[in-house]
């Protein structure tokens, strides 16, 4: 499969609600994770599995979400996805979070996600 169909994959499995399913099948073992707004570095597929459950956990209500644009690297193996999520937390406003995710895959699964994002607060 390309990295294009794979990232396409893991974009449709999010949007059918499979976030943790998709992460399970598409993520290596030994993923790097970076948040580079916050400067936080996640270190394998156990602490990132830990963040997403955590960032759930915050969100009283989802609204929607979707991709704005996906594009692939065959040769570098790299892809980005534009993405969007409208949602209010516990302990918050409602807000609308914009975000790219640059990944690298190797065999099939994310090595590498960079996230870039604005989001009130952060």
């Amino acid at each position: 499969m390309s990295v294009l169909e794979n990232a396409t994959k893991l974009q449709m499995m999010m949007a059918e609600g499979k976030t943790m399913e998709a992460f399970e099948e598409l993520y290596h073992e030994n993923v790097q994770i970076y948040e580079m707004p916050t400067g936080e570095h996640r270190n394998g597929k156990d602490a990132q599995r830990e963040a997403i459950q955590g960032w759930f956990g915050t969100i009283k209500e989802m609204h929607g979400g979707g991709l704005n644009s996906l594009t692939a690297n065959e040769e570098t193996g790299i892809t980005c996805a534009e993405t969007w999520t409208d949602f209010t937390p516990h302990d918050g406003e409602r807000m609308k979070m914009q975000e790219v995710a640059v990944q690298k895959w190797q065999d099939g699964q994310i090595i590498e996600e960079k996230f870039y994002y604005n989001m009130p607060g952060v």
